[in-house]
This record gives C-alpha cells, sequence and structure tokens, in this order.
C-alpha cells in the first residue's frame, strides 16, 4: 500500500535569485470562435482513466463552445450542461509539442465563479505514468472557496501542499499564477509575489525527489464537480476560464 505523506509547506523568505530567459509564449490572437494553435497545444477529449482518478462528470471536448480563442487576444475554456444532461468543459496541454526542464512558467488567467468548479493550470512530467513522472500544481481553485489558490507537488508516496488566500475574489479579475522551478526547489507566485516555496530538503526520508528528472509540460482545464470541488450548481453554468496569455522562460544557471 502506498503511504501518502502530506507536507504543508508555509511561504519561504529566504532570499533566492535566478535568471530566466523567455523561449515560449501564446498570446491566443486568432480570430473569434477560432480553434487554438496546434504546434503548441493538443486538445484532450472524453472521460479520462477513473473520471480523472476525481470522480468527475465533465466530458472533456475540442469544441468551440467549450474551448476556443474569443479574437480579443484570449484563451476561453467554457464549463457548461449540455441540454441532454451532460457537462461538457475544455482540456489542452503541450504534451508532443513542447516542454521543459528547469523554468518560469507563468500565465494570466482570469478564474470561474461557482462551487463545484475546479480550474487549474499544471504541469506533469512527459515520461512515465502519475504519480512516477511528477505533478506540480501552479494554480488550482474551487469556486466555493473564490480567494484562494491552491498549489500542490505530487510525486510517488508523498503531496506538497499550500495554499494562498487574498483579501478579495479572484474571479474579478486576471491574475498571474506561476512557477519558477529550478534544481531542488519551487517557488510559486500570485501576481509576481512568491508565496510559496518547497525544497527537496523538505520532502519525507527515504523519499525521492523527482521534480529534476525530466522535462515537464503544461496543461490547462476546467474540471466539473467530482471529490474535490464538490457538485455543481447547475444554474451558475455556464463559466468560463479565461486565459489572457501563457509564457514560459527557460532557466539560465
Amino acid at each position: 500500500m502506498l503511504l501518502l505523506v502530506v507536507l504543508c509547506i508555509l511561504a519561504d523568505n529566504d532570499v533566492f535569485a535566478a535568471s530566466f530567459v523567455p523561449i515560449w509564449r501564446d498570446d491566443f490572437d486568432g480570430p473569434s470562435m477560432s480553434k487554438l494553435d496546434r504546434t503548441k497545444w493538443v486538445y484532450e477529449v472524453g472521460y479520462g482513466n477513473s473520471l480523472w482518478g476525481n470522480n468527475e462528470y465533465q466530458t472533456y471536448t475540442d469544441q468551440i463552445g467549450n474551448i476556443r480563442q474569443d479574437g480579443q487576444g484570449h484563451l476561453v475554456v467554457t464549463a457548461r450542461k449540455e441540454s441532454d444532461g451532460r457537462y461538457t468543459s475544455g482540456r489542452i496541454k503541450t504534451k508532443g509539442r513542447f516542454a521543459l526542464k528547469f523554468g518560469k512558467f507563468e500565465a494570466r488567467i482570469k478564474i470561474p465563479r461557482g462551487p463545484g468548479l475546479l480550474p487549474a493550470f499544471w504541469l506533469m512530467g512527459s515520461v512515465g505514468q502519475w504519480p512516477d513522472n511528477g505533478e506540480i500544481d501552479i494554480m488550482e481553485n474551487v469556486g466555493q472557496s473564490p480567494s484562494t489558490v491552491f498549489s500542490n507537488l505530487h510525486a510517488p508516496g508523498y503531496t506538497a501542499v499550500g495554499d494562498q488566500t487574498v483579501p478579495r475574489d479572484l474571479s474579478d479579475d486576471f491574475h498571474v499564477y506561476a512557477i519558477e522551478w529550478t534544481p531542488g526547489r519551487v517557488s510559486w507566485l500570485l501576481d509576481n509575489v512568491v508565496y510559496k516555496t518547497v525544497t527537496k530538503d523538505d520532502i519525507p526520508a527515504g523519499k525521492r525527489w523527482v521534480f529534476d528528472d525530466q522535462p515537464f509540460y503544461m496543461l490547462l482545464n476546467v474540471a466539473v464537480g467530482g471529490d474535490w470541488p464538490g457538485p455543481p450548481v447547475d444554474n451558475a453554468l455556464p463559466q468560463d476560464m479565461v486565459v489572457d496569455w501563457v509564457k514560459v522562460s527557460a532557466y539560465t544557471p
């Protein structure tokens, strides 16, 4: 049986400076109601394995009604309840298109509002199966906690968890969610301010720090329902996650 160790990590006030060079960006500047740049993004569709491991309600599609460019420089991911009772939404990734080992990953996002919604901007290791390949959650939010950013590391045998609560509703405006990932260290930022750091020295003895092993690719999605965050409120749907831009900078030692 896999023993899951949960680490609650507080903000790190250590002074740590790293240099980063921009190498990848998407400003979502396509025409209104257009598909994404297929040289950068892959659509994920369907129910996923075990309902994405969280008993989620949604089916992900590549339809314009769920995921599109809006002609104003934004990606829009829409979670909705269809007339036949199904929940649909959008999920995209850069797997097979772009991945990077160490760097700064950031996105300017306006999250959706409403219970039972789980917007996310996150990374997965390019090779292997979860959790052996590692997962870095840059931003997750649950609609019933609109002032809190949840951020995590997932690896074999442990999860490092933390959050940042602000005195405002994050769904009211755009915010920049980011990580700075360097050897043996991951720091999370909200609007360019570091609020949490995890290093390989923080993980339990005998556990493996998998985050120096390989390049990671990006994902963006809005989940609906499931074990976390719980059921949606149907009359609050549809709801949009709006992404202004995503950019990546490589770490330069």
